[in-house]
């Protein structure tokens, strides 16, 4: 049986957490669209990172074992949408949660600052990439792999669209990718792209290994990038 307790007026809900509920992946309104409308303010979304930081890393390169994600680059509209959709039940992540919570962070005001903040930050140049290099028939495969079913959405360079909430996935650590992209195939990541889901279904572990084996091997352009792995965020010292 599901289990739920009030927490400051909200309905927490553990176990299934509205499975097969019917939610809309992108649905109009709501809080995403009033965060993504409001002015940012740079240094409240520091103040709101710092909850987020000590995950994230004060950087927001999460780590290359793919337990949490890089955010710093991503666009802001992809992190709206996933923090909506957590605080609202719509993806199932019980660790972060009690982190995304209004009490925790705040309103679609501070969405909208750290949302920003983290968009800002440098990337990390040493990010997480998979096994196989450009040399190898698995990099080939990938590639043939990606530009067959993932260039359409996530563009020639990993970049995604902003405007249609397709994530950046170059620079992205390739161990939380090939999550990810598993709990998507799998059905287990119930607020993913239904286009996607389609696409992928059919993916064997292999083809998926290779696919995102390519995309951790995509560039990203020197001048979004910290100058080196051994950067630290000034605004943390």
């Amino acid at each position: 049986m599901m289990k739920t307790r009030f927490r400051k007026g909200m309905l927490v809900v553990f176990g299934s957490l509205f499975a097969g509920s019917g939610w809309a992946w992108n649905e109009a309104g709501g809080e995403k669209e009033a965060a993504l409308e409001l002015t940012p303010d740079l240094e409240n979304g520091m103040e709101v990172y710092e909850v987020c930081s000590a995950c994230h890393l004060p950087e927001g390169w999460g780590l290359e074992d793919g337990t949490f994600p890089q955010l710093a680059g991503q666009h802001r509209s992809v992190m709206i949408k996933q923090l909506a959709d957590i605080r609202a039940l719509n993806r199932d992540n019980p660790t972060m949660y009690p982190f995304a919570l209004p009490e925790a962070i705040g309103d679609e005001q501070a969405l909208a600052d750290v949302t920003e903040y983290i968009r800002k930050l440098p990337m990390n140049p040493g990010w997480g990439k998979g096994p196989w290099g450009p040399d190898t028939p698995e990099f080939a495969n990938g590639e043939k792999i990606y530009e067959e079913n993932c260039v359409k959405c996530h563009g020639p360079d990993g970049r995604g669209d902003a405007e249609k909430y397709y994530p950046r996935i170059n620079g992205q650590h390739y161990k939380y990718m090939m999550r990810q992209f598993e709990w998507i195939r799998d059905g287990k990541r119930r607020n993913a792209n239904p286009d996607m889901v389609k696409q992928i279904k059919s993916f064997s572990d292999q083809q998926m290994k290779e696919v995102i084996n390519y995309v951790s091997w995509h560039p990203v352009p020197p001048e979004e990038l910290a100058p080196s792995a051994e950067w630290r965020n000034p605004d943390f010292d």
